[in-house]
Formats: C-alpha cells, sequence, structure tokens
C-alpha cells in the first residue's frame, strides 16, 4: 500500500501531503495537525471519561453476513452457548435475516442479535426490506447500517443510511454505524475527509448517540486478510473521536464507543485492543467460528492490561 508521508510522515496516507510548502510553512502545519488530532504518541495514556450515558463496556459485534444453513448456524450457536466469554462485553451476533428467528429463539441471552440491515422507514410495499418493526418483533437489538458493501455494491449514499439510522434509533433499535475508506481513498491522504463526511451524514439526522456504536472499517482491510496496524487503527480512532467532541459534544465523545472492523481474527485482537480508543470489534469471517469469535470477545483481558 502506498504511504503520503512527503510532510506527514506519521499519516500512512490519513491526509494529502502538500508539496507548496516551504519546511517552515511545514513545521508549521504539522504542529496544527498534532494539535488538532491528539496522536496517540502524544496522548495520555487513559481516556477521561465522564457523563457515561451508555454501559461503556467493550463491545464485539459478529457480522455473519450471507453465510450459513440451518445446520452450520445450529452448530454455531451450540458453540457461542457454551463459550466462556468475559462478563464486562457486551456482545452482538447479526445472520443473515432468514435465520434471525432461528438465532433469537436459540441463542443465549448473554449474547443480543442484530440484523444487517434495515428499511428507511415504517414497512408496507417494499420488496424485499425489512423493517425496524419486523426486527424487533423477532427479538432483535441491534441493526448494522452503512456497511461497505452496503455503500459500494448496493449503491447506498451517505444520506440514505443516515435516514435508515434515524428511524431505527427512534424506534428503539441500537445502530451499529459503519464507516470507512476505500484503499485508493486512502492512498490519496482523504481518510479523514471519508470517515468525517460519513460521520456527518449520522449526526445531522440521529435523535441521540446513546444507542450508537461506530464501526471504522476501512474497506481495503475488510475480507481481505489485510488489517489494519495497530497504530493505523488508533489514529482514525483518534480523529473520529476528536470530530464528535468537535462536531457533537465532549460528552458523546467520550461515552461513544468506537469499534475497529477489517480482517479481525483470534491472533491480532489482542495487539488491536490495547489501543487506547479502540472499544472492541466487528468481526466478519472470524465469527462463524465459535471458539475464535469467543477469543476475540475475550480479548477485553489485554484492554485491562493495557490500561
Amino acid at each position: 500500500m502506498a504511504m503520503i508521508s512527503t510532510y506527514c510522515p506519521h499519516f500512512n496516507g490519513l491526509h494529502r501531503s502538500s508539496p507548496k510548502l516551504d519546511s517552515s510553512q511545514s513545521q508549521s502545519f504539522l504542529q496544527h495537525i498534532n494539535s488538532q488530532l491528539r496522536l496517540a504518541s502524544s496522548r495520555k495514556p487513559c481516556r477521561a471519561v465522564t457523563a457515561m450515558a451508555g454501559s461503556g463496556k467493550f463491545f464485539v459485534g459478529g457480522n455473519w453476513k450471507c453465510n450459513g444453513t440451518k445446520d452450520s448456524i445450529t452448530k454455531l450457536v451450540s458453540d457461542l452457548n457454551s463459550a466462556k466469554l468475559e462478563t464486562d462485553v457486551d456482545v452482538v451476533v447479526s445472520p443473515p435475516f432468514v435465520y434471525l428467528d432461528q438465532v433469537t429463539a436459540s441463542l443465549t441471552s448473554r449474547i443480543e442479535v442484530s440484523a444487517q440491515n434495515s428499511w428507511i422507514g415504517k414497512g408496507g410495499a417494499f420488496t424485499g426490506e425489512i423493517s425496524v418493526e419486523q426486527l424487533k418483533d423477532i427479538g432483535c437489538k441491534w441493526v448494522i447500517l452503512g456497511h461497505s458493501e452496503r455503500r459500494h455494491i448496493i449503491g447506498e449514499d451517505d444520506q440514505f443510511i443516515g435516514k435508515k439510522a434515524a428511524y431505527a434509533l427512534n424506534e428503539g433499535l441500537g445502530v451499529i454505524a459503519c464507516i470507512g475508506e476505500l484503499l485508493e481513498e486512502r492512498e490519496a491522504g482523504k481518510t479523514f475527509d471519508v470517515c468525517f463526511r460519513q460521520l456527518k451524514a449520522f449526526a445531522d439526522v440521529v435523535p441521540s448517540w446513546d444507542n450508537i456504536v461506530i464501526a471504522y472499517e476501512p474497506v481495503w482491510a475488510i475480507g481481505t486478510g489485510k488489517v489494519a496496524t495497530p497504530q493505523q487503527a488508533q489514529e482514525v480512532h483518534v480523529a473520529v473521536r476528536d470530530w464528535l467532541k468537535k462536531n457533537v459534544s465532549e460528552e458523546v465523545a467520550s461515552k461513544t464507543r468506537i469499534i475497529y472492523g477489517g480482517s479481525v481474527n483470534g491472533s491480532n485482537c489482542a495487539e488491536l485492543a490495547k489501543q487506547e480508543d479502540i472499544d472492541g470489534f466487528l468481526v466478519g469471517g472470524a465469527s462463524l467460528k465459535g471458539p475464535e469469535f469467543a477469543t476475540i470477545v475475550n480479548s477485553v483481558t489485554s484492554k485491562k492490561v493495557a490500561a
């Protein structure tokens, strides 16, 4: 992956460099950016969390995507039901729509169930869509919205996703709000621009941030086997939290959980979990393996050690 480093050696493509700056301007520019973004290298060891409206727990979601059969999901649910999970973690799994009822009826109450998508409003003549009301009726507590596969394959835009989130929240579902950049956007130095634009579409319409978890998922790391380094992920999480502080409120910035997704597995989760602003994970392929998913959930122990 190309790195933009002419004047911004620590950003790895997060912002576009500016070759027109002279040396004094470059130094001033870097000082300003470092001050604004509070990069990990200059931050205090622990984030002060005040006025907590949410639980503040580590949060791990499993997105099963378009995978599974009745038999394989029965086995996966059995593995999850027997897994020993750390108590101070909110755990959510997101089966395909056709298996939601099967999972909600058989999964331990220790783990909540999420849908992978929902409609923009009340149900009706919308072929192929699933309403929030229907999801609540079968026991769903959460919905994933804005996932890159919905954005870039299905073609959902920022405003459409924001309206979905607002409706879901107004009707009592929690929202896992996904943001993240394409590889070409990172290489062009647009990582923050993309994430902030996607965040603004949520911020413009949601009634409250109390039941929102933000999932930062760099698109180039989803299902590719590539994973952002802990430092790359931390830098973006810091920037997202700062954006919330400046554009929503300090309270929301402090209490909102920002989780990482993108080829998270049992081998890399512990190092990622040690990062101060990584509050959990949204897991794809590894969530289809009960024991490995349990390992990721239990990586909260690395967070405790790091703190």
